[in-house]
């Protein structure tokens, strides 16, 4: 099993290695779980500052301390333009965050929840609470298997899709491909709308540019949306959203409970700084 955890002058330091010229490093208490699945190496990590956190391949997905921020973003957005979301599928989102926040809308039926590799899920639920609330909604299906291959078989079927993807490398590389999208606009129903995130509008300007451009080429709105994430790189991320029908948000008053999206936030999340615009 790689080791993921250095020891720099007798203290243990997950040192992350973003790209090229830029490594991030963040001091650990401890490894609270890991283990080689078949996909990936899966790890929770107790940090100082961040508090716990999912690792994948040495990755930083998600922590106790800025998590909320990228789940809430990634679903109530979605969930405020589309105005009756019975059926919801989100595909990666192994920690549960997102799913936990899909679970907050009364009138979602069913959600079906596809992660390619079980044990982040696992994890996740046993040891990072504070992200997945041990998600236990009768609502939610978990279907271990791959996203791709589940999207190819539906045919009109969902009202939103969320795809909780992580970097486009290893298992999600071809989550960020246009023939992904064409097959989860195939299975969006008449008014349906799909989000993606969309990596990082400093560092990942070629990924975030792509997404926007295929899911422009799908559907008839496209919109991208931005928030402030601490823990990613660049602390500044982008989500891609493309709608058949809806681009607007709909609602007029934001009761859930949350840490971060409010009714302000919804509307002003679309407004972009102004070196984004020649991307999109």
């Amino acid at each position: 099993m790689e080791n993921y955890i250095q020891q720099i002058n007798g203290e243990k330091w997950l040192v992350e290695d973003e790209k090229e010229n830029l490594k991030i490093s963040y001091r650990i208490k401890e490894v609270i779980a890991e283990k080689q699945s078949d996909f990936q190496h899966v790890m929770i990590v107790d940090s100082y500052d961040f508090g716990r956190m999912l690792v994948l391949d040495g990755v930083v997905q998600t922590t106790s301390l800025d998590g909320h921020i990228y789940n809430e973003m990634i679903t109530h957005i979605p969930l405020s333009i589309h105005p009756n979301p019975k059926n919801v599928l989100i595909i990666g989102g192994g920690d549960c965050g997102a799913a936990r926040e899909v679970m907050k809308y009364d009138q979602v039926q069913s959600l079906d929840m596809v992660e390619i590799d079980e044990w982040v899920v696992r994890f996740s639920k046993e040891h990072l609470r504070a992200i997945s609330g041990n998600l236990s909604d009768p609502r939610v299906n978990f279907l271990y298997q791959d996203g791709i291959a589940h999207v190819a078989h539906k045919r009109n079927h969902y009202d939103v899709i969320i795809v909780d993807s992580s970097d486009p490398i290893g298992p999600a590389e071809q989550l960020f491909e246009k023939s992904f999208y064409q097959k989860i606009y195939h299975a969006l129903k008449e008014d349906g709308l799909m989000v993606c995130q969309s990596q990082s509008p400093l560092l990942h300007q070629k990924v975030m540019s792509k997404t926007n451009e295929s899911l422009g080429e799908l559907f008839a709105h496209r919109k991208l949306y931005t928030a402030t994430i601490p823990t990613y790189p660049g602390g500044f991320w982008s989500f891609t959203l493309g709608s058949k029908k809806y681009h607007e948000v709909y609602v007029d008053a934001f009761e859930k409970e949350t840490k971060y999206v409010n009714l302000e936030l919804l509307h002003s999340c679309f407004q972009l700084s102004e070196f984004i615009k020649k991307y999109v």
